[in-house]
C-alpha cells in the first residue's frame, strides 16, 4: 500500500553537487565510521561508562554520522535529474548556469551558480532554482529586468547581464 498523504521530495542535482555527496558519503561509511568505533572502543576500555564523557561525546558524534549518511542516502535516492554544468544552456538562466544581475536597488553586481535546492549555500554563492530570486530568474535572458517578490511582500528589481557555465 503506497504511503497516502507522504510526498517525498524529488532532488535536482548538478554533476559536481553530486560527486560531493557521494564522495561525503563514501568518506563517512568507510573512514568516519571506523574512526568512531574507535573512540567508543577507547571510551570502553576506560571503565564505568555511566559516567564517561567520552563515550557519550563520542556515541553522539556516531549518531550525527549516521544521521547524515541516512539523510545524503535519501538525496541520492530521490534524484530526480542530474544537470551537467558543461552542458548548461547559457541563452537563459537555469540550472547548471552561473548569472551575473544587476540589484538596482543597491547599485551593485552580484553573481550565483544556480543549482538544485539540495546544493543551495548562499555564502557559497549558490541559489536554489525554487528560491523567490532563482525561480524569478529561470528562463530569464541576458538583458531582461526581473521582478522578484520576496516572501516579505517587497519586490526587488534585477537586470540579468551575464549568463555563463558553471565551473
Amino acid at each position: 500500500m503506497a504511503d497516502m498523504g507522504k510526498t517525498v521530495k524529488k532532488n535536482i542535482l548538478t554533476s559536481t553537487g553530486l560527486k560531493m555527496l557521494q564522495d561525503e558519503l563514501y568518506d563517512l561509511k568507510i573512514n568516519q565510521r571506523k574512526a568512531i568505533s574507535e573512540k567508543i572502543k577507547e571510551a570502553r576500555e576506560q571503565g564505568d561508562l555511566s559516567e564517561n564523557a567520552e563515550y557519550d561525546a563520542a556515541k553522539d558524534e556516531q549518531r550525527d554520522i549516521e544521521a547524515r549518511i541516512e539523510e545524503i542516502e535519501k538525496i541520492l535516492k530521490n534524484v530526480t535529474e542530474v544537470v551537467d554544468e558543461e552542458e548548461a544552456n547559457t541563452k537563459s538562466v537555469g540550472i547548471g548556469c552561473k548569472v551575473t544581475i544587476y540589484d538596482y536597488e543597491y547599485d551593485e553586481e552580484l553573481e550565483f551558480a544556480i543549482v538544485g535546492s539540495t546544493e543551495a549555500n548562499s555564502l557559497k554563492g549558490k541559489i536554489s532554482n525554487e528560491s523567490p530570486l532563482g525561480s524569478a530568474l529561470h528562463g530569464a535572458k541576458k538583458g531582461d529586468d526581473v521582478i522578484v517578490e520576496m516572501p516579505n511582500g517587497m519586490t526587488s528589481k534585477y537586470k540579468v547581464l551575464k549568463i555563463s557555465k558553471n565551473n
